[in-house]
């Protein structure tokens, strides 16, 4: 039996679907499990980062843990929460959803470092362990949607640099390959599509794949960190933020590497692809 931690985001709902698609049991965390659609052989529990109490119930009978957490400054916290719920009831497997770069660094205003205490946490567990290191979604290119219909340019905040940007669901492949397979105990894989792209890049692929014009607009990491800190966001996140766009325009973000491949067997998708698979997304009406 699996729990996932994350079961309305992206790579969570992924996997959910991916078990579901090859009968294993699996169990899903949602703070309101209404908006969790269920999907046989799984099953839809509450429970909430902040709520000890409703972790430790949702691990009774888990044998291994996805342990996924939405961003942001309790990260940390939460990571050592699920890993605690989890020693307590005897889980024997984690694998956590971290990010590129995880650990090159321990300046908290770095964003290569929002997943370090967690994975320390993950490591000292006592269960089999397995890190999985993202790249850039390419998903995230649907925040780029509205924009695109309305013929706006989208903004680019790390300039000529290039992520190697990943298909989330070669993502969630891995993850439920690692959960359903052995050989994978104590791997960092670093995940990563078949080449580096910059936002420029990334624009003139959607252009081919959408029939339309899509163009960007250089933003300097500075101003649009202003922008963040007028609508609200906390100062720790806007620092966290504006670093790893610096990072990525600086040339840091552009590794790719075989570990897709390695686990799946198969080359990851391209952005091309991802594209071609989520038109409806960017389409107008």
């Amino acid at each position: 039996m699996i729990l996932i931690t994350g079961a309305t985001g992206t790579i969570g709902t992924e996997s959910a679907r991916l078990l579901a698609e090859h009968g294993t049991p699996f169990r899903v965390l949602a703070r309101d499990p209404s908006r969790v659609a269920p999907r046989e052989p799984g099953e839809v529990v509450r429970g909430d980062f902040d709520d000890a109490a409703s972790l430790r119930s949702a691990m009774t009978g888990i044998d291994a843990v996805l342990l996924i957490v939405p961003f942001g400054r309790a990260m940390a916290a939460h990571d050592r929460a699920v890993v605690d719920a989890a020693r307590a009831a005897g889980v024997g497997r984690i694998v956590k959803l971290s990010a590129l770069g995880t650990g090159e660094t321990d300046d908290p205003a770095d964003a290569r470092s929002r997943h370090t205490a967690g994975e320390q946490a993950v490591r000292d567990s006592g269960a089999a362990w397995t890190l999985l290191r993202p790249s850039g979604f390419a998903s995230n290119t649907l925040g780029w949607a509205a924009m695109i219909r309305d013929g706006q340019p989208v903004p680019d905040m790390t300039g000529g640099g290039a992520l190697g940007i990943v298909d989330p669901r070669d993502v969630a492949a891995v993850a439920v390959a690692v959960l359903t397979s052995e050989g994978h105990v104590g791997a960092v894989y670093t995940l990563t599509g078949p080449e580096p792209l910059s936002t420029p890049a990334q624009a003139a692929i959607l252009a081919t794949g959408l029939g339309r014009p899509v163009t960007t607009v250089d933003v300097e990491p500075a101003a649009a960190a202003e922008g963040m800190r007028a609508a609200g966001v906390d100062a720790v996140t806007v620092a966290m933020v504006e670093r790893g766009w610096s990072l990525v325009r600086e040339g840091g973000g552009a590794a790719v590497t075989g570990d897709v491949e390695l686990v799946l067997g198969r080359a990851p998708r391209t952005f091309a692809t991802w594209v071609d698979d989520h038109r409806e997304a960017f389409a107008d009406g």
